[in-house]
């Protein structure tokens, strides 16, 4: 070998092992190609963010269609008008929010009704997702991402972060609600599961049927067996996402799977997470994941940059491509900083790592 090739060669093998990724053999077949996406779903999804996200290489978004505030589905006109711009700028919107079941607090949600149980004004916001459902079908939006939260997202304070960073945090023991119940009253878990189940049962079938995939999101954080705030969280544990996931059998019944809510379930996430990836990405339940990292473990932790954290990026990824996961991995609840007003260069940072991630893993066995 001469030393050109010989530089070339031994180069490639310290990329590959000080990465944690494994060089190929050169006689060896090439790995599989990874399919996985970087995307992301900040808003708004108008003429400047879309340049934003084309500057950074993000191709593949989660859009936000423009919708008149007393209705709560987009029409096939609607969704084809925010689709058409995205295209005129060289992204592809493969996934949607809707206006509700987003993550905010019931006491705050305008639209209540479907997480409160509230008849017959859960089955009218019910038909308006069926409606959003045929209506992404139509304009060929292949994914809907939403959320079964009464609590929102939890959080206790921010933590100093690095250089001028502030991180979001959660401690349980310091966490102090606003009122000692929401206006949902006691939430058991049969009464939540009950909820979950009469949504499933009207809506997975009408997704089968258009082929859109229903992506949810955890609960997050979890928190303990007797609730907070009068709630139990039965999407705020890994037994309890599998069990949302069998509730309804269908290929387009399945996870928004944040990794770093999922991560916030559990006592050692640096040790756990790869096999709960592999559980939900062998079934195809992964429709979408938050690529996103935190520093400590269940009850306790801080949502960090992605080369901080408890998890291993590097084994996180390749875990996704061993089960062939094909959709959008998304940087999600970014640090802030006083001098990066919406977060807009710490998402830029995330996009980055998330990109180069692929790149490695795409090119590496």
């Amino acid at each position: 070998m001469n030393r050109r090739a010989f530089v070339s060669t031994s180069g490639a093998a310290a990329l590959a092992l000080g990465s944690g990724l494994k060089p190929q053999a050169a006689s060896a077949a090439p790995a599989p190609k990874a399919m996985m996406k970087l995307g992301c779903q900040s808003a708004p999804t108008n003429e400047t963010h879309l340049k934003y996200f084309a500057r950074y290489g993000v191709r593949n978004i989660c859009g936000y269609p423009t919708i008149p505030a007393d209705r709560l589905y987009a029409t096939v006109d609607e969704l084809k008008k925010m689709r058409d711009l995205a295209d005129a700028n060289g992204i592809s919107i493969d996934c949607l929010a809707p206006p509700f079941l987003a993550s905010s607090h019931i006491d705050r949600e305008k639209h209540p009704a479907i997480m409160l149980a509230q008849s017959p004004e859960r089955d009218r916001d019910i038909e308006a997702m069926q409606t959003m459902i045929r209506n992404c079908a139509s304009a060929g939006i292949p994914s809907i991402k939403y959320n079964m939260s009464i609590l929102g997202v939890l959080r206790s304070g921010r933590s100093p972060g690095r250089g001028d960073a502030s991180y979001s945090t959660w401690s349980l023991k310091n966490a102090h609600p606003e009122t000692p119940m929401t206006r949902a009253g006691r939430v058991t878990s049969d009464m939540a599961w009950e909820r979950i189940t009469y949504f499933l049962d009207k809506i997975v079938p009408v997704a089968t049927e258009y082929k859109v995939r229903m992506a949810c999101h955890p609960h997050d954080p979890g928190v303990p067996p007797e609730g907070y705030q009068g709630v139990t969280r039965v999407l705020g544990t890994v037994d309890g996402l599998k069990r949302f996931v069998s509730i309804k059998e269908s290929p387009y019944h399945g996870l928004n799977f944040c990794q770093g809510t999922v991560s916030e379930m559990l006592q050692d996430p640096g040790k756990e997470i790869y096999d709960v990836i592999r559980y939900f990405g062998s079934r195809q339940k992964i429709f979408n994941v938050h690529f996103r990292n935190i520093r400590g473990h269940r009850d306790e932790f801080v949502e960090v940059y992605p080369d901080e954290g408890d998890v291993d990026f590097v084994k996180a990824i390749q875990t996704y491509k061993e089960v062939g996961y094909p959709y959008l991995l998304m940087p999600d609840h970014v640090p802030q900083a006083a001098n990066d007003p919406g977060g807009l260069q710490s998402f830029a940072y995330c996009y980055g790592y998330i990109r180069a991630l692929i790149q490695a893993v795409d090119r590496m066995g």
